[in-house]
């Protein structure tokens, strides 16, 4: 058997008994533990990270640092060799595209991404709007400027305020890809904020807004979100290294995805 094969059998075999042993994991940190310093999407660690901090830390025998900023803050420090690894929450292709203006010398074809979840976008809205179902043509056509009052959806007369973060968002960034081809959001009233969290407590308070929201936050906050007839956004999240992980953090990169199957699926 060749070396590939026996690597994939390894990982395989890692990642099956993770999904057995979850959520009882019997791995703990010893001796042997390495610390494997983890940055970037906020996304990323508010839903995996954070929350499941303990099974990652203890299916894979060693321990997190980590520091929770932007998914482009993420991958600068590691192209930088400043963290082991970087959290993304939207495409590495865009993030490496807008990092290329300002830093183009770095090592980005060295970069390995591995996915760990794919996460549903919601469009919410203020309780208090009563359009509830909008095509997902005419949410681009909100965001790309062409239908500015909800009254044109059936709604009050109101001017459609688009609540999304400003920059490096996985959101807004997983949006303007999928929707919009990559052009930029252009409405006449938008609200960008800094925060996903700014994004759903903006929409709790605001009749007119559209929030390009995370679903859990979403949620969370009891928000309506539109029905766009089974066509949804997806936010990516993944976890990147700088050429082949090490051992340590391959062993992190195994245990957060089989968490993520598990425990990220049963929540949505």
């Amino acid at each position: 058997m060749d070396r590939t094969a026996v690597v994939t059998m390894r990982r395989w075999f890692l990642r099956a008994a993770t999904m057995a042993a979850l959520p009882g994991l019997l791995l703990s940190t010893g001796a042997n533990a390495e610390t494997v310093n983890i940055q970037g999407s906020t996304t990323v660690n508010t839903r995996l990270i954070e929350p499941y901090r303990h099974l990652i830390e203890a299916g894979s025998g060693h321990v997190l640092v980590v520091i929770a900023n932007k998914s482009a803050n993420g991958l600068l420090a590691l192209l930088e060799k400043r963290t082991d690894l970087a959290m993304l929450s939207s495409s590495l292709e865009v993030e490496i595209a807008e990092l290329k203006k300002t830093r183009p010398e770095l090592a980005f074809d060295q970069l390995r991404s591995f996915e760990v979840f794919n996460s549903r976008i919601a469009f919410a809205v203020h309780p208090s709007n009563p359009v509830r179902q909008v095509s997902i043509d005419n949410v681009a056509r909100i965001l790309g400027g062409q239908i500015a009052n909800w009254k044109e959806l059936g709604g009050a007369d109101l001017a459609i305020r688009p609540v999304y973060v400003r920059s490096a968002g996985g959101v807004t960034h997983s949006v303007i890809q999928q929707l919009l081809g990559g052009k930029p959001i252009t409405t006449t009233a938008p609200i960008p904020v800094e925060t996903g969290l700014q994004v759903v407590k903006v929409v709790n308070q605001e009749p007119g807004a559209l929030g390009l929201a995370q679903i859990r936050l979403a949620q969370q906050y009891k928000l309506p979100e539109l029905d766009t007839s089974g066509y949804f956004v997806e936010q990516k999240l993944s976890i990147v290294s700088l050429g082949i992980p090490s051992a340590a953090a391959q062993a992190v990169i195994s245990v957060a995805r089989a968490v993520a199957e598990k425990k990220l699926a049963e929540a949505q």
